[in-house]
C-alpha cells in the first residue's frame, strides 16, 4: 500500500468553491481502480490550509489516476485556486509504535 499526502494552500476566497468542487468529485476518485481511501483534512489554525490522504494499492494505481482525465479535471480546477506552491508525500508503510 502506497499512502498520499498533499498538502494544500489556497486563497481564501477560493476556499468555498474548492470544498464544493471536491465534495462533487471525492466519490469518483474514491472509486478509481487502486484508489482505497481518500479524505480531506484543513488545518485547525490556518483554515486557507488542507490537506489529502489517500491510500493507494501500489505506486502503479497512484500513476494511473495521476494520469487520468479525472486527475487532469480535478488538478487543473484546484491548483488555479492556490495561493502557496502544493507539497505531496508518499509513504510506503505505516510504522507501529508499542
Amino acid at each position: 500500500m502506497l499512502i498520499r499526502i498533499v498538502k494544500m494552500s489556497f486563497d481564501e476566497t477560493k476556499i468555498d468553491a474548492f470544498l464544493t468542487m471536491f465534495e462533487e468529485k471525492k466519490q469518483y476518485i474514491r472509486g478509481f481502480e487502486g484508489c482505497q481511501f481518500l479524505e480531506l483534512y484543513q488545518d485547525k489554525n490556518n483554515k486557507n490550509i488542507f490537506f489529502t490522504y489517500s491510500y493507494w494499492k501500489d505506486e502503479n494505481a497512484l500513476e494511473n489516476y495521476r494520469t487520468s482525465n479525472l486527475f487532469k479535471e480535478v488538478w487543473a480546477k484546484t491548483k488555479a485556486m492556490f495561493n502557496d506552491k502544493p507539497q505531496a508525500w508518499s509513504v510506503d508503510k505505516i510504522v507501529s509504535l508499542p
